[in-house]
């Protein structure tokens, strides 16, 4: 293919990719005499206008948008639906504001300030009860970057009662710095915080790129050095370990602590990215000979991130470890926005970068919006942009985040840059924010209800009263006998002087209340004998409980064991006797107490008939007493 004809179908590419948005495709124009910055090195200059790419943006936001249920009824703000994790939330969160920072639109800020400030937990520090338990240093982190770039940005501050954005990174560093574990590979962060969850044993990068952009970006815009040490640090353990590859630049995915010189050797875009805009942080922070070592890092890191981009010209943005052979997870879908971002980003702290980043991310625009063909609007976009004009079938939320960063992407040149501290910055800072977490590693230990007030503890008092109330209440009831005769005035009577004389004989007596109420409402003794329980044995019928009966001797309830009377079997009677003393029976059932009382038979037999009909044996006994 001639230079021409190549050059050709990289205008006609250009075509196509304002072709595909159809919403703001009568907003481009072909402007050969333009002196904006080159879409590629070629015969002509092929310019887009910026309106025409916020067109482009705002379309795409509002597509990813579709996918947040925060704002819905019944929804959480700040969180998106099942399957996607808490981090790709605060990414979001993140990518509105970039939104906004770019194109001046303020549709999506409520939503963003909403989120951002709902999910910062008791100790604001961005460790929510609701996701504490499974949370991962790089979780946490993705929402420290994104309220790191509300301060930079100047995104609208929030209220004076609520957490600052400045105080939020902070905290979110704080809290990371404290977890900071030089006993397993001489550092790093583990990849999840608590003991139980999987990766505890796993120091990934993203973990250590996500503290190290947060601590270079601190120390530039405070002007803090004890943040730019913690940079240093950080780079220097990931030399270290081989995790960044001082010749390369490529960073790999993480170690085991059970094996730290075995690398699993994946790269991601985000780990690039991370890493990319945090040496940009620190080539700004400092000078003389320390700015030269950081812009010589700077300069690696870019060669580095090559490794992304395929295609025909090496120049459409690619996740190389999953998209050729289709296994992006629905976290990896997101990644190219998180390094589309950053290489924008790092040209406003390093403007010697621009020339070399701005032409990937144009050509990788290009390609992501000729793929937006997907979904029932027929706009969204996919994942695989190396074959620019094909949708790939795939549509989500990380696909159209990364379309809509690479997009974005292309107006950083007449973009403000990031203000610090002492040069226009508004948000106010905590340097100790997040205090409470520091150093925690259980999650239970804190703390997720704020201090009763008085009126709560009043409430309080009032509801254990009537608890004890409602309790000895119950107990009175279960131990008062309900079969007895006596009034409920003498049966309470009773109680009270077998409690009251507990200490001495009086809990025997109690005990033997209890004994008989236990006796009277179960028909048997309890014996660990089954065949005694089931009824089958030989014990069952052939002799008379013992009947405890209590006596009021002055203030004293006094028991009185009565032996039973030496029965006679069934067999023994003449049919005219039985006759006689069964209709005995059913007659004493009906007189009353008077002529029970005079029987010697157990007490479970007054005022019911229950046991009667499961066994002869009441009848007998019953029988023998009236016969004595």
């Amino acid at each position: 293919m001639t230079k021409k004809s190549s050059c050709l179908s990289k205008i006609a590419s250009s075509l196509l990719w304002a072709a595909n948005v159809k919403a703001a495709a009568a907003a481009y124009t072909l402007d050969l005499n333009s002196t904006a910055s080159p879409i590629l090195t070629c015969l002509t200059r092929l310019p887009v206008k910026k309106d025409s790419l916020k067109t482009i943006a705002s379309s795409m936001t509002q597509d990813m948008m579709s996918f947040y249920t925060g704002t819905q009824p019944g929804g959480i703000p700040g969180l998106l639906p099942q399957p996607y994790y808490w981090w790709e939330a605060g990414a979001l969160m993140g990518s509105l504001i970039d939104y906004w920072y770019y194109t001046g639109d303020t549709k999506w800020n409520h939503v963003a300030s909403q989120g951002l400030l709902f999910q910062v937990g008791p100790n604001s520090d961005y460790m929510p009860p609701n996701q504490t338990m499974t949370e991962g240093n790089d979780d946490q982190g993705f929402w420290g970057m994104a309220v790191m770039t509300a301060a930079e940005y100047k995104f609208p501050n929030p209220p004076s009662d609520k957490p600052q954005w400045l105080a939020l990174a902070q905290a979110v560093f704080n809290t990371q710095a404290a977890r900071w574990d030089s006993q397993d590979c001489g550092g790093g962060l583990r990849w999840q915080i608590f003991t139980w969850n999987n990766g505890f044993d796993y120091k990934n990068s993203i973990s250590q790129a996500c503290f190290f952009n947060l601590a270079a970006r601190l120390a530039r815009y405070t002007g803090n050095s004890s943040y730019a040490d913690w940079a240093d640090k950080t780079w220097d353990w990931m030399v270290a370990t081989n995790l960044l590859s001082s010749e390369t630049y490529y960073v790999y995915d993480g170690i085991h602590t059970t094996n730290c010189s075995e690398i699993t050797p994946y790269q991601w875009t985000y780990n690039a990215g991370a890493f990319l805009l945090g040496v940009a942080a620190m080539y700004n922070y400092t000078t003389g000979h320390v700015r030269e070592v950081w812009r010589e890092r700077l300069d690696g890191m870019l060669n580095g991130t090559l490794v992304f981009f395929t295609g025909p010209d090496k120049d459409i943005m690619t996740e190389v470890a999953c998209e050729p052979v289709d296994l992006c997870d629905l976290d990896q879908q997101s990644f190219k926005a998180y390094l589309s971002r950053w290489m924008a980003a790092t040209t406003k702290w390093a403007p010697w970068t621009y020339p070399r980043v701005k032409p990937l991310l144009e050509s990788s625009a290009k390609a992501a919006t000729s793929t937006c063909k997907g979904g029932n609007n027929g706009r969204l976009c996919g994942l695989k942009w190396n074959k620019p004009g094909e949708w790939d079938g795939t549509s989500g939320v990380g696909q159209q985040m990364a379309a809509m960063e690479v997009v974005l992407g292309n107006m950083i040149e007449g973009m403000p840059g990031p203000v610090t501290a002492s040069k226009g910055g508004l948000s106010v800072g905590d340097p100790g924010a997040g205090g409470s977490d520091v150093g925690r590693k259980d999650p239970f230990e804190v703390y997720y209800f704020p201090p009763v007030s008085t009126g709560g503890k009043f409430g309080a008092a009032i509801l254990t009263i009537l608890i004890i109330l409602g309790m000895v209440a119950g107990c009175t009831f279960v131990l008062l006998d309900e079969m007895s005769e006596k009034t409920a005035r003498q049966r309470v009577s009773d109680l009270r002087s077998a409690v009251i004389t507990a200490g001495g004989g009086g809990w025997a007596s109690l005990k033997r209340l209890l004994r008989g109420f236990k006796e009277r409402k179960f028909g048997v003794n309890r014996s660990d004998s089954d065949e005694t329980l089931r009824g089958d044995g030989p014990g069952l019928g052939q002799e008379v409980f013992k009947e405890s009966v209590l006596v009021q001797q002055g203030n004293e309830v006094v028991p009185i064991i009565r032996e039973p009377v030496p029965k006679k079997k069934l067999g023994d009677l003449s049919t005219q006797q039985q006759q006689r003393r069964e209709e005995s029976y059913w007659n004493g059932m009906r007189e009353g107490g008077q002529r029970r009382k005079r029987l010697s038979y157990p007490r479970v037999l007054e005022g019911t008939d229950m046991v009667m009909a499961k066994s002869q044996t009441s009848k007998e006994n019953y029988w023998e007493g009236e016969e004595a």
